[in-house]
């Protein structure tokens, strides 16, 4: 909202998760008018249950971050704000990725839109990137060997793509005694804050949480990232790899990869155009299956996925050497 804070313009933020103070504020703004509303979805969805708002003047409505909204659940409510507002508006929307459900929404939304499309960066020339490949019984336990004694990596996030792997994650962790936090779309907007908070303090230096933060997060030194799950689109590993190495520092980011996501990962090769490291597992947790990429009639992704070189992969032939030997990253001054 500092945005506009030399324009002359007047903006309220609205969202959940107050203590319900701030509820005369936002009424007010609405009621007598701002020029600027921020809003979460459901929180503005309540406003409007309320049926006493004038939304009549509205001139442009915005959807940032379309395809995560998706994503958190936020389709029917999108569509009803905009059914609550002017036909004649100008309407525009923002999205990392553009999936067929982004596609529909555009056409349900928009009238004759205008598309520009802007390059994918890709991840930042500090950014040390490896694989394992391995089975999901065995990823709690490797995070826990990845991470354990390892005095410089102040902060560490682990993003998954489901909420129930979020518990499962924090739980083994907390009993490998790390000091974990977590966050998803389940948590209360405080909540969220107070994690985040603790997280940037170094109360707790374990950040467990869904592809919500892979781009709202803002944490500086955070010096390893791990997908524990490979991301369900190519672009959202570019977003959570994002989190290390800014400001020209660098950082590590680790993928998980069970046999079911091996294709899913050669897709985000080929999007970054680079062959990531591929790691042998330590032998305390298992051995790790043979590489290779599956086509969509094993749970693999669409047919006809690149073919895997067989130069000893994951097996025990594989003479690069294992991720406990990787140095400190280094930090520019």
């Amino acid at each position: 909202m500092g945005f506009a804070y030399f324009l002359g313009l007047h903006s309220i933020p609205i969202y959940g998760g107050g203590d319900g103070s701030e509820w005369d504020q936002q009424k007010t703004a609405l009621t007598r008018g701002a020029d600027i509303i921020v809003a979460t979805p459901g929180k503005l969805i309540s406003y409007l249950n309320l049926g006493h708002f004038d939304f009549s003047n509205v001139t442009h409505f915005i959807l940032d971050e379309a395809d995560r909204m998706m994503d958190m659940g936020f389709r029917e409510d999108i569509v009803r704000i905009a059914k609550a507002l002017p036909q004649k508006r100008q309407n525009l929307m923002f999205s990392a990725t553009m999936p067929d459900k982004i596609r529909k929404l555009i056409k349900e939304l928009l009238h004759e839109p205008a598309q520009i499309n802007l390059a994918l960066s890709k991840p930042a020339e500090g950014v040390l990137q490896a694989a394992y490949l391995v089975r999901d019984e065995h990823k709690p336990a490797l995070i826990a060997q990845l991470i354990k004694e390892k005095s410089y990596l102040q902060k560490v996030v682990v993003f998954t793509s489901t909420k129930s792997n979020v518990g499962t994650i924090v739980r083994a962790l907390k009993a490998k005694g790390f000091k974990t936090g977590a966050i998803s779309s389940d948590y209360q907007q405080t909540e969220r804050e107070e994690v985040m908070q603790q997280f940037a303090s170094g109360q707790i230096n374990v950040l467990v949480g869904t592809d919500v933060i892979s781009r709202g997060i803002d944490i500086k030194d955070i010096n390893l990232v791990i997908n524990y799950d490979v991301p369900p689109h190519a672009e959202d590993y570019v977003h959570r790899v994002g989190r290390t190495a800014r400001a020209e520092t660098t950082g590590v980011a680790i993928t998980l990869i069970n046999e079911k996501d091996m294709y899913a990962f050669s897709e985000i090769e080929k999007l970054i155009d680079k062959e990531i490291y591929k790691m042998n597992l330590p032998p305390e947790i298992g051995i790790s299956p043979e590489w290779k990429i599956r086509t969509r009639a094993e749970g693999g992704g669409h047919h006809g996925g690149p073919k895997r070189p067989s130069s000893g992969g994951q097996g025990g032939n594989n003479k690069k050497r294992p991720f406990k030997k990787f140095n400190k990253p280094k930090t520019n001054s």
